[in-house]
């Protein structure tokens, strides 16, 4: 079968940039069309493969049959005196030239090896001869029927899904065998409508004409052909015999001439019954061949210029990845690492705080309320806490319970939206002041509390500091567990805020505004990202500091909760406010004006120390008068606790601003800047650079591969058109 020159020409281009690309690359997604032979078994599959090859072969495949894709790659050469044929190697994918019968074996072996599975790994085989078409196809396992047992039956249901997956793939042409017969039982064209409703990827080639030639009269061999109505106009058909000749004996004479020969004998006879002339096209092997080497012309060269887009966007991006990889080779230098791996943190540090303003696109680590306590719950499940309560109140069945009330009951704000950074940081601001106001007073103050705490002593002790002995001691471990929680919960939120940080740094690249801040944040973006050891110490150190807050953050509240318990009157005492008409100037008061001010204020002080005095007063000291007293003290304590709880709740946020936020951004550039290296991070970080001179090797290589494919599509295109006359 002759072929158009530029026709191999194009096959050969294309088959090298895309072998190229994938076995080099790696790259098994590319744009490449491609023709998938599927049937039942026993339609004349393997002898259609004979025809299109030129010869007679048979792929030993077992009793079971084929099982994975067998790649077939025709490519006529006149020149040849006798077909060679090739497989690739499926481990190093080179190309080796073999005998027929070792290529049939080696065929054979690699659906045996499968044993009852399947798989989607093609053994690839090519065919050089002076008889075949310039084509390219996969041979798919072939439908079955039947199945004699589950096991059987199981293999039938993969072969049919392996083969179902070819087909949905848009880029693939399919080649629909079928015997001539009956349209309307058509099982694999049946399967082909349902991915390809419009038949614009399916080609029917159907086998075994000569066997219904008796049956055909001048009267229905137009409608035959058609399929009398259930064969669309749109679906491209062709019916043919292939050579044939009784099993067990040899091919009587030349496979090429016997081909030539069913063709001849198919039109001819098609013409004696009066088939129309526009329909004798769709009959015989040549006919089918002509139509096929035509359709691969026009699908692989309308697959040119998507191929060369393809190659062109991997050439920008192993430019890129080339560029990050020789930067970071660079910054890895042993005499700048520990200066690369502190600039690294330091820009982090700062990243950190414009994060902490709120950056609109800045989409990673952003949650909803329910995700984000869900997530704390479980990081700290993995640990066991056991110094801080999970839930504000025993009342509560679990966090879903927890999470309702805060949603539904206390409408605490942007719950179901999801944020991450300062609108995060704001929120949990809002869900720790809530958690912290459910702390009550553990046990029931007993009337032999009140009595043991009064006691003797060298002075008289007064009811107020029998008062404070009860409160420091029932009620300054339930709000201490609860800041607890305040503070794990702050350090878990920043502890989260690392890929959002790292997504704001990397973002800026090529961003409007990107000029508002220094170069080196989305540079050291990309360093992070890539050197596990500089991403490791950095975020460590991280860690290290969020540790580090969290102890102050808890030492200093937990002195200042020991402060106020020790004397809660100084704690409760009332602000101070100045009284100013409405009217007074907007100038600065005299000194005479302040000496005025301060004596007023001081008398003017509200608050309810006043309060708690007068009803300490009202406690009868009379040992007479004990239940009654008992009874006020209980309530005092009550009350006092109360006002100390929401003094503290009122003033979370501003504790947690002075005690953890601030120091924490502070000082987080300095702790950037102490970070040292050990001897084991200097192995590493030499390993790594050692990893990195070969992975910049790789991609050079990738890249000239890529480089030289665009190179040969682009000098095939412009021959082509310069044959054709168009540019």
């Amino acid at each position: 079968m002759a072929g158009v020159g530029s026709r191999s020409e194009l096959l050969n281009v294309l088959g090298e940039v895309k072998a190229r690309v994938q076995d080099k690359l790696g790259i098994v997604d590319f744009p490449m069309p491609q023709f998938i032979l599927i049937g039942k078994q026993s339609v004349g599959k393997s002898r259609l493969i004979e025809a299109l090859a030129g010869e007679t072969f048979n792929f030993i495949s077992g009793t079971l049959g084929s099982r994975r894709p067998t790649v077939l790659e025709f490519r006529h050469n006149a020149t040849e005196k006798a077909s060679r044929w090739y497989v690739r190697d499926r481990k190093t994918l080179q190309w080796n030239e073999h005998p027929i019968s070792t290529v049939m074996q080696l065929v054979g072996d690699a659906h045996e090896e499968l044993g009852e599975t399947v798989s989607n790994e093609p053994i690839c085989v090519r065919i050089q001869s002076p008889n075949c078409v310039d084509m390219q196809m996969v041979d798919l396992p072939g439908f079955r029927d039947f199945a004699l047992d589950s096991s059987k039956q199981d293999l039938c249901n993969r072969i049919e899904e392996l083969v179902k997956s070819f087909m949905r793939d848009p880029r693939n042409v399919m080649l629909c065998v079928e015997q001539c017969g009956d349209a309307a039982t058509m099982a694999t064209l049946s399967k082909c409508r349902e991915l390809d409703r419009d038949f614009r990827r399916t080609i029917l080639v159907r086998t075994k004409l000569d066997k219904y030639l008796p049956d055909l009269t001048p009267e229905n061999v137009n409608n035959w052909v058609d399929g009398f109505g259930d064969l669309p106009g749109k679906l491209v058909r062709f019916a043919l015999t292939l050579p044939h000749w009784p099993d067990g004996t040899p091919c009587p004479k030349n496979f090429a001439m016997l081909r030539e020969a069913c063709n001849q004998s198919d039109t001819e006879r098609m013409r004696e019954k009066q088939l129309r002339p526009q329909l004798l096209g769709t009959i015989g092997f040549k006919s089918f061949a002509v139509f096929m080497e035509k359709k691969v012309e026009h699908m692989f060269t309308d697959a040119i210029t998507p191929v060369l887009d393809n190659l062109k966007d991997l050439k920008a991006k192993s430019g890129a990845r080339e560029h990050s990889l020789v930067t970071e080779f660079e910054e890895t230098d042993p005499h700048r690492i520990l200066h690369t791996t502190r600039d690294c943190g330091t820009s982090f540090a700062s990243a950190l705080k414009e994060v902490m303003e709120g950056k609109i696109n800045v989409t990673s680590g952003r949650m909803t309320l329910k995700n984000e306590l869900r997530a704390f719950h479980e990081h700290h499940q993995k640990l066991g806490p056991d110094h801080f309560v999970m839930l504000p109140s025993e009342d509560f069945c679990g966090l879903d319970d927890y999470l309702d009330y805060l949603v539904n009951d206390s409408r605490i704000g942007a719950a179901d939206v999801e944020v991450n950074g300062g609108a995060q940081f704001r929120r949990v601001m809002a869900e720790v002041e809530i958690f912290l106001r459910f702390s009550e007073i553990a046990v029931e103050t007993k009337k032999r509390d009140v009595i043991q705490a009064r006691g003797v002593s060298m002075s008289s002790l007064t009811w107020r500091d029998v008062v404070v002995k009860l409160l420091s001691n029932e009620a300054h471990l339930p709000l201490q567990r609860r800041v607890q929680y305040v503070g794990e919960r702050i350090k878990w939120f920043f502890q989260i805020q690392k890929e959002a940080v790292i997504d704001f740094m990397s973002s800026l690249e090529g961003s409007p505004s990107a000029a508002m801040y220094p170069t080196t944040l989305w540079k050291h973006a990309k360093l992070i990202r890539q050197n596990e050891m500089i991403k490791h110490l950095v975020f460590s150190t991280y860690d290290q500091a969020c540790a580090r807050q969290l102890n102050q953050f808890i030492e200093l509240f937990e002195n200042m909760l020991t402060s106020t318990f020790a004397n809660p009157w100084v704690f409760l005492k009332g602000a101070t406010h100045g009284a100013y008409a409405d009217d007074t100037d907007a100038t600065l008061p005299s000194i005479d004006d302040t000496k005025e001010r301060i004596p007023k204020e001081i008398q003017s002080r509200s608050g309810i120390e006043t309060t708690l005095s007068k009803w300490l007063l009202d406690i009868p000291t009379e040992a007479h008068q004990i239940d009654e007293a008992v009874d006020k003290v209980q309530m005092l304590v009550l009350k006092t606790y109360s006002f100390i709880r929401s003094q503290v709740c009122d003033q979370v946020e501003l504790f947690a601003e002075s005690f953890f936020k601030l120091p924490m951004l502070r000082r987080l550039e300095e702790d950037m800047n102490r970070m040292g290296l050990s001897e084991q991070d200097k192995t590493n970080y030499q390993a790594r650079r050692s990893r990195l001179e070969g992975d910049v090797k790789k991609v050079r290589e990738n890249l000239t591969e890529v480089e030289d494919c665009i190179a040969r599509l682009q000098a095939f295109k412009l021959k082509t058109n310069a044959q054709r006359g168009t540019f």
